[in-house]
């Protein structure tokens, strides 16, 4: 992350891969975590895009909150992830996970990918709204969703 100030960062985890699994399925699966990086990191990619918001404009409770994209997971991984991570009182941090699949990204057009990733991150700080009420955080969740949108779009 370039600037400590980010409210959003991110994280590629790779595709998941069995102990047993082929050259052919080793190199599918990094050509496919390539690909996902991509979309992700790089001038005019979203985690670019995502880093114009600063957190002490959000509130203080509230410092990084980090999109955990999971590149075709395998099953075992798939369901050990929550919804939303728990809040890191002491980083004042939450991950939230994000799955990238063939059925939702790998097997669509440039511009449904593009889709996917913005209509997961709207949908993933619904679900940070939930814990910022529930857990009492002076977090602006209005403002933060209206700057995301305007960014976003």
């Amino acid at each position: 992350m370039k600037d400590k100030n980010n409210i959003f960062g991110c994280f590629i985890s790779y595709p998941s891969l069995y102990h047993d699994a082929t050259q052919q399925m080793r190199d599918l699966a990094n050509e496919q975590g390539d690909l996902f990086r991509t979309y992700i990191w790089g001038e005019g990619k979203i985690c670019d895009t995502l880093e114009k918001l600063k957190n002490e404009d959000y509130g203080k409770d509230l410092v990084l909150v980090l999109f955990q994209f999971y590149v075709k997971p395998i099953p075992y991984v798939l369901q050990n992830l929550k919804d939303i991570e728990s809040y890191r009182k002491k980083e004042k941090s939450i991950g939230i996970p994000i799955i990238a699949n063939d059925e939702n990204f790998f097997c669509k057009s440039e511009q449904d990918r593009r889709n996917f990733l913005k209509k997961s991150i709207f949908q993933k700080l619904d679900v940070l709204e939930v814990v910022v009420k529930r857990r009492k955080l002076d977090t602006k969740m209005d403002l933060l969703k209206s700057d995301l949108k305007k960014i976003l779009t």
